[in-house]
């Protein structure tokens, strides 16, 4: 019986893995740069970490893989990074040491929605977060990483949209005001917009089938409610990206998809082709109840996340490239079965020197293996044949130039170390 993948989800084939690593590894030096650590978190929670509270997102509601194990313990394989590093954040107490918290995480989450071109039920995410303070400055720094990133990574068009949902005072006079605009037109939205109006109302702006409504455009901002205190967080928000030479956009109906953001709201754009108006590659902001809510203390904290998947295909439609592997230093050519246990002993001494060796283990003719180590794109070949072993040397030959010489066997090491500049 064929078993085939998952529907939603894909397999990363070692032709392409090569991307996913160069990726990983620019994320791992930009965020170093910015002194986050790494923290890793498990892929399942129990399920109230997501299901919190009644304001709830689609993602929450209708997205989230849920199932209940075998002690009947409810769990929830993550939609989002954010809740399970706050959950560890609390659990470890890690805020107890009075210092903000500096992290970044990459792995897969998992969304029941319907799979298209870079949106999967398995998707990997890269996500940051500086949990232990309400600091504008911190804000803007955030915002100031994920744009650099961007622009790190070669893409065009890099451009920030930024807006402020404000403190828990001006959200709720926001969220009032929505109610009451959209309560006249409650039976033209679509039925999911028609329970958000009393449940979440912030949801009806991002809507993807009701955004071209009149009642959705002509719906009240969120820097009308701003009270003053949340009114001048956000200008030093702005004032210090200014002062970075940072552009942004002023996006008034920006408030993301998540329910526990509040004053500043971010996401990432970039003139990407074929995207269209579909071209933001992140975003996040800033969350005051969040790690109270799951148990710990009354602290704020501020993250953002990208999905990778979305990432790559950027770079590709915009003919970025990253180097692919480095190639093979060294290929192992024998002669005959019983040459292999030689081969074995050569290959082990060239890698616990740092030399990038193979060999071919399927028994295949001279000029197979020849052909393989060829489209390995091999440096040098280490040809070991009868009449060479009775000799006691092999023949090494640089695929480049194609001179060979011969080597003794137990002087290999130091001639590819020298010839690779090993150290």
């Amino acid at each position: 019986m064929a078993v085939n993948k998952v529907k939603g989800t894909y397999d990363v084939l070692p032709s392409e893995s090569y991307l996913w690593q160069a990726l990983e590894n620019q994320i791992r030096e930009v965020l170093g740069q910015y002194n986050f650590k790494e923290i890793r978190t498990p892929i399942m929670e129990y399920s109230e970490v997501f299901h919190r509270h009644t304001e709830l997102s689609d993602m929450v509601t209708k997205e989230t893989y849920d199932f209940d194990d075998r002690g009947d313990r409810k769990l929830t394989l993550r939609p989002e990074g954010t809740a399970g590093v706050i959950r560890s954040y609390v659990e470890n107490k890690l805020y107890t040491s009075q210092e903000l918290e500096k992290v970044y995480y990459i792995g897969p989450n998992f969304r029941y929605e319907r799979p298209q071109k870079g949106r999967y039920r398995q998707f990997y995410q890269f996500g940051v977060e500086a949990i232990g303070t309400v600091d504008s400055a911190l804000d803007a720094e955030m915002i100031i990483l994920a744009y650099d990133f961007m622009k790190r990574l070669g893409l065009k068009g890099v451009r920030v949209k930024i807006n402020s949902l404000g403190d828990e005072e001006s959200r709720q006079n926001y969220r009032k005001a929505l109610e009451d605009h959209f309560q006249p037109h409650v039976h033209e939205l679509c039925s999911d917009c028609q329970q958000r109006i009393t449940k979440n109302p912030l949801r009806i702006l991002d809507c993807k089938v009701d955004q071209k409504h009149k009642a959705v455009k002509e719906a009240p901002t969120p820097q009308d409610y701003l009270n003053e205190v949340s009114r001048a967080y956000f200008q030093k928000v702005l004032q210090h990206l200014n002062a970075a030479k940072i552009s942004y956009e002023i996006a008034h109906k920006l408030v993301r998809g998540l329910d526990y953001y509040s004053h500043t709201v971010f996401e990432i754009e970039a003139d990407i082709e074929g995207f269209g108006a579909q071209n933001a590659l992140g975003g996040g902001g800033r969350y005051q109840k969040l790690v109270s809510e799951l148990g710990g203390p009354d602290l704020g904290g501020i993250g953002f996340a990208c999905g990778m998947e979305r990432l790559l295909l950027a770079l590709e439609a915009e003919n970025v490239a990253f180097a692919k592997e480095s190639e093979l230093d060294a290929y192992v050519i024998v002669f005959s079965e019983d040459l292999k246990v030689v081969a074995t002993k050569i290959l082990y001494e060239l890698r616990v020197s740092g030399v990038k060796a193979d060999m071919n283990y399927t028994q295949k003719s001279f000029k197979a293996q020849l052909k393989q180590a060829l489209k390995m794109n091999s440096k040098y070949l280490i040809i070991l044949g009868d009449d060479e072993y009775q000799k006691g040397v092999v023949g090494i030959k640089n695929t480049k130039t194609e001179k060979q010489e011969e080597v003794v066997i137990s002087k290999i090491k130091k001639y590819m170390t020298e010839k690779l500049e090993k150290k």
